[in-house]
């Protein structure tokens, strides 16, 4: 099978379009009747569903989600991260229920939890002073403010297809020449990429060298392993190196761990020995209550408090009035320390290598070039082998029309896969019949595909 046959393929996605209408119908109407909604839909990232339409929900518990038409779902999607804890979590839920029944969501006052939290990311993640946000996009924006601050330079330097939310500086893919340019399709960029970024390949040394040798570069932003263009794991050496080199150039390296905290209780950052200077993580760790946080260093730390022009505390451009509110510190902390646990990673990778294997299997058996890569808790295949090494590389094994027909594949019979690509997530609510399920349709779909 190493040419897809188009005209199957076609008339196998017509089938499951099919079939997701005929299955789907009120998800369908509250679609077409959301005139007041742009693009139909809440956030608009939410018509990335296949099928013409979001299925709309009805709830959420563990790892099963229910449909307006009462269609239930094994749910490997799990809120693109956001709910890695399972949905509405026993122990966030308690902790959020005592937090409303005491008084009390956002009064720019701390709580106690909030102290509790930065102890235990300074515990799992290494870094000693934390602070807060909404999201883990505010969390980088803010960090990367602060890099410019503490190095007094003014560049930034992120991986081409890299992904750290909404960050303007980090739409930046390679040219041909190794320049900056802005990824296709960003919306109004305040400025063109190439003059607040400089770009390197990833697992690319000499691309890394060549950026920041012009010695302007404040932070290097990177996921230890690329997830948002698919999986693309770091080749033996590549992560020390990268550290290595901008410790010698002066550049601070923070290190994003919102999706790859897949590999473990502490992210790769635990799992692998790295050593950020700076550390955002955000999404799961509130049980689905938005927040995020970012950890630095303390030299880090007191740079920011002895600089003279930083005012942290009213217009430094820092923080946000509902930032680390009493509700969010809350869920952080019942999450953390009760739903995300050792233990719950321990299950959630182990199934996470069931899931793997079995992919694998399914591939070899059909005698398909595929690929899949595992991420602790996280898995993901690709529609080429070997597994791509570069962003670059992996932005240009995309297939969309094969995309959507495996996830309505999934989807017309009972599991739900993240709608950007090919991903799948481990929660503590997963069981090893949900993976079996999987592979078990995975085969059906790739077996269709053959003919």
């Amino acid at each position: 099978m190493h040419a897809i046959d188009r005209t199957r393929l076609g008339a196998l996605l017509d089938r499951e379009r099919a079939m997701h209408t005929l299955r789907t119908p009120r998800s369908r109407a509250a679609f077409e009747a959301a005139d007041h909604l742009l693009g139909r839909v809440p956030m608009t990232w939410m018509n990335k569903w296949s099928g013409g339409y979001p299925l709309y929900l009805d709830s959420a518990i563990g790892n099963r989600v229910r449909d307006l038409d009462g269609n239930e779902y094994v749910d490997f999607a799990l809120g693109d991260t956001g709910a890695m804890a399972g949905h509405t979590p026993a122990a966030t839920v308690a902790a959020v229920q005592r937090r409303l029944s005491v008084g009390g969501i956002t009064a720019m006052m701390p709580s106690l939890d909030a102290e509790w939290v930065a102890g235990e990311l300074a515990r799992r993640f290494g870094l000693p002073q934390w602070s807060f946000s909404l999201s883990a996009t505010d969390a980088n924006r803010w960090a990367l403010r602060l890099a410019r601050l503490v190095t007094g330079r003014p560049m930034v330097l992120a991986f081409s297809y890299c992904y750290h939310g909404s960050v303007d500086e980090t739409f930046v893919v390679a040219g041909p020449d190794g320049e900056a340019l802005p990824r296709a399709g960003n919306v109004g960029p305040a400025v063109p990429v190439g003059q607040t970024t400089r770009v390197a390949e990833f697992n690319d040394l000499g691309s890394v060298e060549a950026a920041l040798a012009h010695r302007d570069v404040a932070v290097l932003i990177m996921e230890p392993a690329l997830t948002n263009i698919g999986i693309v794991l770091p080749e033996p050496g590549f992560l020390d190196a990268v550290r290595e080199a901008c410790t010698r150039h002066g550049t601070l390296l923070l290190i994003d761990e919102t999706h790859t905290i897949s590999a473990g209780p502490g992210g790769c950052t635990a799992a692998w020995g790295l050593r950020p200077d700076i550390l955002v993580i955000g999404k799961s760790i509130g049980g689905g209550i938005p927040c995020g946080a970012y950890g630095v260093s303390d030299e880090i730390a007191s740079a920011l408090h002895d600089h003279e022009d930083a005012d942290l505390v009213d217009t430094g451009g820092v923080g946000g009035t509902l930032a680390g509110n009493v509700l969010s510190t809350a869920a952080m902390r019942a999450t953390l320390g009760e739903v995300l646990t050792d233990a719950a990673f321990e299950h959630m990778v182990a199934l996470g290598v069931r899931f793997r294997e079995g992919v694998e299997e399914v591939l070899a058996r059909h005698e398909v070039p595929w690929s899949v890569v595992q991420l602790g808790a996280r898995a993901e295949y690709r529609f080429c082998s070997p597994a791509p090494v570069t962003g670059t590389d992996s932005a240009q094994a995309h297939d969309g029309e094969l995309e959507e027909y495996l996830h309505l594949h999934m989807s017309n019979r009972g599991v739900l896969m993240t709608p950007f690509h090919n991903m799948a997530l481990m929660c503590p609510d997963t069981t090893a019949a949900d993976v079996d399920f999987h592979t078990v349709l995975f085969d059906h779909a790739v077996a269709d595909l053959r003919g």
